[in-house]
């Protein structure tokens, strides 16, 4: 593909090195010379020093052949335009990374429908999310996410003494806009219908809304409803930390943030409501043992250092601290304790780089469709109802959907849920379903 990425900063390097090993054409457009220049000895790609907003840096970068446009630069105002300026100048995809705070605004204005943006993000989001998932979901074999963390996934095991062990998915009393989208049983995988039994031992992947999808996790799982609120604390009052207690405060957990600058402290006690915010530095372990840190179910360290935070886990580890997460900034770094952590207590690294990445290479596809993720039993995909579609204009409970499909997620506009029998579908969704090798033909025939 034709790629251009407007930013040669940390996620912009990052990206424009990892697609340039796949073969991809790069360019990259920055106004630093001495990033140009350090992104000219650095990969196989055409650098141009200019402003990302300028129409000429966007003709010097062939922008009338691009397939896919990031905008990638710390600054709202360069993303938004550029983006939207190579939207009306003919990109098919277009993608901005946006500051968290503006993210947070989508609900008040339509930043997307505006400007004309086909995808908008923050790597601080991102990050939390990845975070967040692994808090909110203790004892799930795996999990993801969907539509900026909308929508769910999960991997369970079902245990024998559940409601779920010896049940057809139709019995199964499940919470409205949930599904159970695959089942592994011996090794073997399937995409099941309303008539498959579930049995005792069997790795169900099911979806959902967050909150929804955890109680029918814990219907399948032994071991019932966790009794107690999950207690957190995060080292870092920073935009990452503030987004992963922002998102945990309405999951009954009880959460601490560390922060040795009083100023931000102040800042997030105004703006967060039932989060405890202690004016302290986390990489005295003193200070980690007078709040009692040890008894917490889990240690997040989101700081800009990565020394700091890998060594706080370490020392939150060894007074008692069970389960630590970290972000590691160095894409790299964050492999390799993701790979070995677990043997000092750090259940993962989480590297903003690598979350951006994951995001955005969903639209790395000439297809009419994203994969978004791949099981043995088919794959999650992606993808958009045309306006000539036999689906369009149809409930969901009227379409006869192809044997080995599964619709777990309808995202329109702003707004994403698991679509029940009445929900029409309309042209411009955005689809989501888990469909078989089989299966994926007839289910494109049906929304192209």
């Amino acid at each position: 593909m034709n790629i251009i990425i407007v930013g040669a900063g940390e996620i912009g390097r990052h990206l424009a090195t990892e697609l340039s090993r796949e073969a991809h054409s790069i360019r990259v457009i920055d106004s630093d010379p001495q990033l140009v220049a350090e992104m000219e000895r650095g990969i196989d790609a055409k650098v141009i020093c200019d402003d990302g907003s300028s129409v000429h840096a966007l003709a010097e970068a062939n922008i009338g052949e691009c397939d896919l446009f990031l905008a990638l630069t710390s600054k709202n105002t360069v993303n938004l335009m550029s983006a939207s300026m190579a939207k009306v100048m003919g990109v098919e995809t277009v993608a901005s990374r946006v500051h968290p705070g503006l993210q947070r605004e989508e609900w008040i204005f339509d930043f997307r429908g505006h400007f004309g943006i086909d995808h908008m993000f923050s790597s601080e989001r991102l990050t939390a999310i990845e975070l967040a998932k692994f808090i909110r979901n203790p004892d799930s074999l795996w999990v993801e996410e969907l539509a900026q963390g909308k929508i769910e996934l999960q991997q369970v095991r079902v245990g024998a003494k559940s409601d779920g062990a010896g049940t057809a998915l139709k019995d199964l009393k499940a919470p409205e806009r949930t599904r159970v989208a695959a089942i592994t049983r011996e090794g073997e995988s399937f995409v099941p219908d309303a008539d498959s039994l579930l049995e005792a031992g069997d790795v169900a992947t099911i979806i959902g809304e967050p909150r929804r999808l955890r109680t029918l996790a814990e219907q399948l799982q032994e071991g019932g409803k966790r009794s107690e609120a999950m207690r957190v604390v995060i080292f870092g009052g920073g935009e990452y930390g503030f987004a992963l207690a922002q998102m945990l405060e309405s999951w009954d957990c009880r959460v601490r943030i560390f922060e040795k600058d009083e100023k931000v402290c102040q800042e997030l006690t105004e703006r967060l409501s039932h989060t405890t915010v202690i004016n302290a530095d986390a990489t005295v372990v003193a200070e980690l043992e007078e709040e009692q840190v040890g008894k917490a179910d889990f240690f997040v360290a989101t700081s800009s250092s990565d020394e700091d935070n890998v060594m706080t886990c370490l020392q939150a580890n060894n007074i008692g601290t069970k389960n630590c997460l970290t972000i590691i900034h160095r894409a790299d770094y964050a492999r390799a304790i993701g790979s070995s952590g677990r043997h000092f207590g750090v259940v993962a690294a989480v590297s903003p780089r690598e979350a951006t990445r994951r995001d955005i290479e969903r639209y790395l596809t000439e297809e009419k469709f994203y994969v978004v993720k791949k099981f043995t039993a088919g794959q999650v995909i992606e993808t958009t109802v045309e306006k000539k579609a036999k689906a369009m204009g149809l409930k969901v409970g009227d379409i006869d959907w192809p044997a080995g499909s599964v619709l777990v997620g309808l995202v329109r506009g702003l707004n994403a849920i698991v679509p029940g029998p009445d929900d029409v579908v309309e042209a411009g969704d955005r689809i989501y379903a888990m469909v078989s090798p089989k299966g994926l033909k007839k289910l494109l025939k049906l929304l192209h």
